[in-house]
């Protein structure tokens, strides 16, 4: 009986200093979940661009100068002028974009001058001037090629439609003599819609987690423009002969703004440090 005392004795003091002992080891943190890491990438995109065009047009043609000995164009070039361009995107990854764009082409001024010998042989010039203005629509990809110190360089394609206008066109003829019935001939204005292409290329700063700040170079083929039907010095017009202004081309620079109307959330992952272990004795 009394061995069975001891043995009860024994095992509650054996059961209080284990409860004690427990009682001074710092108690356990439940698991705590971290929100998972969110790249910084994705979601839709508002952009606004304005810029300079500086244009090239690779040829003149109209139908009179098959009346000539030979036409020698010896000026055609523009002014540069502004474009303004608005658009919406999406942001797929971090390296991948695309857009579909809208823009304003300013009126750029025309100065052109041909050289021409007539069937005699007599030479004279043709002085031109207009101006052009375009609408153009792109649909636009681009690949971002990494990004340093918040830099982000990217090249880009894009093809769409151009609307392209001649306004107020008008061909002088210096030479007086060899212009029958006055010197200057006119053209109304006329538009016309053309398959566009480009090529960008540049470089992004972001400025906060939804602003990006874009510099970039464009080369944009815009097709092809014509005037109206062109009156001949002597008030009269006795073919279809429109001034035709062949492949234009524009190097653009550009200065763009992008503004990611859903950025992702970003998170820090952080270490949960626990109190140490402590033990008596």
């Amino acid at each position: 009986m009394v061995s069975v005392k001891v043995a009860a004795l024994a095992g509650f003091t054996a059961l209080f200093a284990t409860a004690a002992q427990a009682a001074d080891m710092p108690r356990l943190l439940p698991p705590v979940e971290l929100p998972p890491v969110v790249e910084d990438f994705g979601g839709w995109y508002l952009r606004g661009d304005i810029g300079m065009s500086n244009q090239r047009v690779k040829e003149l043609f109209n139908a009179d100068y098959a009346l000539n000995r030979s036409v020698d164009t010896a000026q055609k070039s523009f002014d540069a002028a502004p474009l303004f361009g608005l658009g919406i995107g999406y942001q797929f990854n971090n390296w991948f974009r695309v857009d579909l764009t809208g823009e304003y082409r300013a009126k750029a001024n025309f100065k052109g001058l041909d050289i021409v010998r007539n069937t005699s042989n007599v030479a004279f010039t043709d002085d031109y001037t207009a101006s052009k203005s375009e609408w153009v629509g792109m649909l636009n990809a681009y690949v971002d090629l990494g990004t340093w110190y918040n830099f982000t360089p990217f090249v880009g394609a894009g093809v769409g439609m151009s609307y392209n206008t001649i306004h107020d066109f008008k061909d002088t003829c210096a030479t007086v003599s060899v212009c029958t019935g006055g010197s200057v001939a006119t053209a109304r204005d006329a538009s016309k819609w053309n398959f566009a292409w480009a090529l960008h290329a540049g470089v992004a700063y972001k400025v906060t987690n939804n602003f990006t700040v874009e510099l970039a170079y464009r080369y944009i083929n815009l097709g092809d423009a014509i005037t109206g039907d062109l009156v001949a010095y002597d008030g009269t017009n006795q073919r279809y002969n429109p001034m035709e202004f062949r492949n234009i081309t524009s190097h653009d620079f550009k200065l763009g703004v992008r503004w990611l109307l859903d950025a992702p959330m970003q998170y820090e992952r952080k270490s949960i440090e626990l109190p140490p272990l402590m033990r008596k004795g």
